[in-house]
């Protein structure tokens, strides 16, 4: 039974990961349709907010609700005291949590966007599209290093890993910049 929780979970997470990645990038591109002309800016608004509803609707959310019942699944046949043993579970499930507070504020930005702008402008939500990123590559160390990883070492990496995403949205924020000029 673990391993079928378990493959079921690496779907749910899967699907997750790729839903939030699409909805977030959904949220550049409708930020950026609120400086177009009409008609194309209410033509692509519509079309915007009905896609994000879908994608966050049909995919994240029974993506996010396969994730924890696998996973809760799976502590659940591994028992009490393995889960007390494993620290290392404690960490992830901390990121889990952070990932899905990050699942239940887009929702709250789909809802913004129908109304108007945010307070995010495009390039702020191509760096909101990276967490997820960061998100996951912990959360991976995690799973696949278990006790046996050094918290401090992963912890600089994935820090690390954060600032290189930056600096290369940054760069590419920069070369779109010369481009259109």
């Amino acid at each position: 039974m673990y391993l079928i929780l378990k493959v079921f979970h690496i779907f749910g997470f899967v699907a997750w990961f790729a839903g939030l990645f699409f909805l977030v990038r959904m949220f550049v591109y409708h930020t950026e349709s609120f400086a177009l002309e009409n008609p194309r800016r209410d033509i692509l608004r519509k079309e915007y907010e009905k896609i994000e509803l879908r994608v966050y609707k049909i995919i994240c959310r029974p993506a996010l609700i396969l994730t924890w019942l696998c996973g809760i699944g799976m502590i659940v046949t591994y028992g009490l005291d393995w889960f007390i043993a494993s620290y290392w579970l404690h960490f992830k499930l901390f990121l889990v949590i952070l990932l899905t507070m990050y699942h239940e504020y887009c929702q709250k930005l789909i809802n913004q966007l129908k109304s108007g702008p945010t307070v995010f402008s495009s390039f702020q939500f191509r760096l909101w599209n990276e967490l997820p990123s960061i998100l996951l590559l912990a959360i991976l160390l995690l799973a696949v290093f278990k006790n046996s990883l050094d918290f401090l070492k992963a912890a600089v990496g994935v820090i690390l890993f954060a600032i290189v995403i930056f600096v290369i949205a940054k760069a590419y924020k920069n070369h779109r910049l010369k481009k259109n000029n």
